[in-house]
């Protein structure tokens, strides 16, 4: 773990974790694309792995239970909480919903899993062992969380109120953007789209990986 992992202002995402039928050809996947490497973790609800890359933590993997397999395959953002029973709260008092939680990662943390009021699902993590993900800025690691939604004005709303950060329009006129800074720092941005989300495709939290070549990594 990374000074700056440990290190986070309120409400910044922290760590991301990706939902998946098949860890194994999974874990093949990012390993062939990033270089990632896996470590097993033993958590009491199901089978999960750490990436890892080098000495950075990067990211969590986890396996949809057999009898879950309706669950949407996704990548989960979490958001920095420092109470997370007062987080929870809050969340519901802004807006959103609280789907799971306050519950315990065994030793890693403390989880919620919610939804803002457009329905883009996140979790929310208080750190015990596990920090967050390491953010160096090297390729194959966290650079960047963004939420892609119909527009931002009503969802920056939220994310202000639930989790004191603040929003500022960025990018040119006409191009709906908002950065959320928390005590001052870029933490994420907010992009709208303008139109109606695609079927199955709502609005979501998008993580952003570091890559030396985007190009000849599409």
């Amino acid at each position: 773990m990374t000074e700056a992992a440990a290190s986070r202002p309120q409400g910044s995402p922290c760590w991301v974790s990706l939902l998946t039928p098949d860890l194994r050809a999974t874990q093949e996947f990012y390993n062939a694309l990033f270089g990632w490497e896996f470590r097993k973790v033993e958590l009491s609800f199901g089978p999960y792995a750490g990436a890892v890359l080098g000495e950075y933590q990067v990211a969590g993997i986890g396996e949809i239970p057999p009898g879950r397999r309706n669950l949407p395959v996704m990548w989960t953002v979490y958001l920095l909480s420092e109470d997370i029973d007062q987080t929870a709260e809050a969340v519901r008092e802004c807006g959103g919903t609280v789907a799971v939680g306050p519950l315990h990662a065994d030793e890693a943390g403390r989880m919620v899993i919610a939804s803002d009021p457009a329905g883009a699902v996140f979790g929310v993590w208080q750190p015990e062992l596990l920090q967050g993900a390491d953010t160096p800025g090297t390729p194959g690691t966290l650079v960047w969380n963004e939420l892609v939604t119909r527009e931002t004005a009503s969802v920056e709303k939220f994310y202000t109120c639930a989790f004191g950060v603040e929003a500022e329009a960025a990018g040119s006129p006409g191009y709906d953007y908002a950065v959320l800074r928390s005590a001052g720092v870029p933490v994420a941005g907010i992009r709208g789209i303008g139109t109606p989300m695609p079927r199955g495709r709502g609005p979501r939290w998008v993580p952003h990986f570091a890559v030396e070549d985007a190009d000849a990594t599409a």
